[in-house]
């Protein structure tokens, strides 16, 4: 049976109906009324954007979409690599669906971070993923975006000639790589840890005046967990490099409409005024950094060369490819693919659903630094 047959809506007389049946139609209700809402609020920006795109130059309209469309696919690849170490093979374009649907959600609705991150844990645990491991996954690819985007601001930096106080930022970002290479070493040999858990453990219940075991057991479960994943420097460095990239081929985004709106800004002022921007629009005031990311984008793209007319006709197609348009593909991609997988046990389906290698998981030639059997995959005890 494949996925999609076996989530789609059953007949009522097949399924009866839950208690909370409605639940469902409210929430969809609801992110119908926010997203309206939202283009109420927008609506100006969206008409500015329209007039831009109609006087802009297409060539450079459409290279704009493919950097944002190659951005995404990065995330994919992120995902499938540090899964892939710990024995989860995942095929390309279940992996980008998921990514599309998680960033709509995170761009478009209110505490959408939150709601893209559960998203995207259900996804890993639904492909065969161990909670441990799809925890572990969603951390180190925001590490690895964290050194990304943290480099990337570095070199525009230094290319500005921001040379004459350098140490912070270079603490900056050898805070993020040695964080990195401790999760790396951590991965690869998670019983080296076994020791300081077992006395932090000991100390805890010591002061709660439990037995001195008490959530051992549990600890133990979770390393055992954690051993299925191998990440090697090699997967590490494949993993860091899609995320590197996934930052240009924004960047690139972002050249791309300044180039459509007739504007020639400087590599170095682009690539810092991207930086600021990014950083600014992760603190989660509005949904997709409205306002915010606008506020400090334009003033950027100005400081880089451009006129203040063309900076925010850049901005406008900037955000109306990279924002609008991904996530109205990850909206209809949830809606047709996901927003029937909610009454799916991820644990009933690591070991049913999924392991249907003919639709989500399909077999693979391990990485010669991967040594472990998954979790998943092992035969249950009797």
């Amino acid at each position: 049976m494949s996925h999609e047959e076996s989530v789609g809506d059953a007949p009522p007389e097949g399924r009866p109906r839950g208690k909370y049946w409605w639940v469902r139609w409210v929430l969809i209700a609801l992110a119908v009324i926010v997203l309206t809402v939202e283009v109420v609020l927008v609506w100006d920006q969206l008409a500015k954007a329209w007039k831009s795109l109609r006087t802009a130059d297409p060539r450079w309209v459409a290279a704009c979409v493919v950097a944002s469309m190659a951005s995404m696919h990065s995330f994919a690849q992120i995902q499938r690599t540090l899964l892939r170490s710990a024995g989860v093979a995942v095929r390309q374009w279940r992996s980008e669906a998921a990514f599309y649907a998680g960033n709509a959600l995170s761009t478009t609705m209110p505490g959408g971070p939150v709601l893209s991150a559960t998203f995207i844990y259900r996804q890993q645990r639904l492909w065969g993923a161990t909670p441990v491991v799809a925890s572990w996954q969603l951390v180190m690819s925001g590490v690895l975006q964290a050194v990304g985007l943290a480099l990337l601001g570095l070199g525009g930096a230094f290319l500005l000639g921001a040379s004459k106080n350098p140490l912070s930022l270079i603490f900056t970002l050898g805070g993020f790589v040695a964080l990195l290479l401790l999760a790396q070493s951590v991965a690869s040999n998670p019983q080296q840890i076994d020791g300081i858990g077992v006395r932090v453990l000991t100390w805890v219940n010591s002061v709660r005046g439990k037995p001195s075991d008490t959530g051992l057991a549990k600890w133990r479960e979770t390393l055992e967990q954690l051993e299925s994943v191998s990440l090697g420097r090699r997967a590490l460095g494949t993993a860091f490099g899609w995320s590197l990239f996934n930052w240009i081929a924004d960047v690139a985004c972002l050249a791309f409409a300044a180039y459509a709106a007739g504007g020639h800004p400087s590599l170095a002022g682009l690539t810092v005024a991207y930086a600021a921007a990014r950083a600014v629009g992760s603190i989660p005031l509005m949904p997709g950094g409205l306002l915010v990311v606008e506020a400090v984008l334009v003033p950027g793209l100005v400081t880089s060369g451009m006129t203040l007319a063309s900076a925010i006709s850049a901005m406008l197609i900037y955000r109306m490819v990279s924002w609008i348009f991904i996530s109205a593909i990850g909206w209809v991609i949830f809606f047709f693919m996901f927003r029937t997988e909610k009454d799916i046990d991820p644990d009933a389906a690591v070991g049913g659903i999924d392991a249907d290698p003919v639709d989500d998981v399909t077999p693979f030639s391990p990485d010669p630094e991967v040594v472990h059997e998954p979790e998943s995959r092992r035969d249950p005890e009797p």
